[in-house]
């Protein structure tokens, strides 16, 4: 399995409990030294690579694979985790420099179609694949104040709906997770505290702060055969807020 972003934040935790699943996982972020201590970290416990890839880079995403397939012989599966998110300063989009909105689509849209199309070959000839996205609730709550993130993540819900339907043929599936705002690492070290204590988890169904292991067993599942005969579908995390 691959994991784009996974050396920090919910890609982390993705990584962790993957290796507690038994899978033979890829760290692919372009935060190279946390990706290696966190393949040291967890190479006793299974079979982990960290290869520093900047998914926006079609070279260094080629590259990616070519380790992958060295390491493992086979790609069974892509999470697409990375993205430009926490970075961003939240205001208007009259405000935003053209420079980070193209920084923004470079990554989080570019970077899923980059690696997707690196992957299936592999998955082609093994005849069967998993590729998962992720998106956001953003997309269906209309979340104003990163317009580029919203819009990239409604891209990733596009996307996946019309590669699922080019792979199908394949045996490969595509589906996608939108999580509500969760408190990963990254989050809570870039956030305002303010901003973490508003009205979000009191709209939530379930009324608590959202957690990375909370996304951990939408992704392992649609990672899985149990979900052998479900593609071009987005499942909402978010403990009830959004109901899509």
């Amino acid at each position: 399995m691959i994991v784009t972003g996974g050396a920090v934040g919910i890609g982390k935790v993705y990584c962790e409990r993957l290796i507690e699943a038994g899978a033979r996982v890829a760290i692919a972020d372009i935060a190279a030294v946390e990706g290696e201590a966190l393949s040291r970290r967890l190479e006793d416990s299974g079979d982990i690579v960290a290869v520093p890839t900047d998914i926006a880079d079609p070279a260094s995403v080629d590259r990616l694979v070519e380790a992958v397939l060295a390491r493992f012989g086979r790609i069974d599966g892509l999470v697409n985790n990375a993205s430009l998110m926490s970075n961003l300063p939240r205001r208007s989009w009259l405000e935003i420099p053209l420079e980070e909105w193209d920084r923004v689509m470079a990554v989080n849209l570019r970077g899923p179609f980059l690696c997707c199309r690196a992957v299936v070959p592999s998955m082609r000839t093994a005849g069967r694949g998993r590729i998962v996205n992720i998106a956001s609730t953003r997309v269906f709550e209309g979340t104003p104040n990163r317009l580029h993130y919203t819009t990239s993540k409604a891209g990733i819900v596009g996307f996946t709906r019309a590669l699922a339907r080019e792979l199908g043929p394949d045996g490969i599936t595509v589906n996608c997770v939108a999580p509500g705002r969760t408190l990963s690492d990254t989050q809570l070290a870039t956030s305002d505290p303010a901003y973490l204590r508003d009205s979000t988890d009191a709209a939530r169904a379930l009324g608590r702060a959202q957690l990375p292991d909370d996304l951990v067993g939408a992704v392992l599942f649609l990672l899985s055969d149990a979900s052998a005969f479900m593609t071009g579908q987005t499942l909402v995390v978010d403990g009830g807020k959004v109901m899509h």
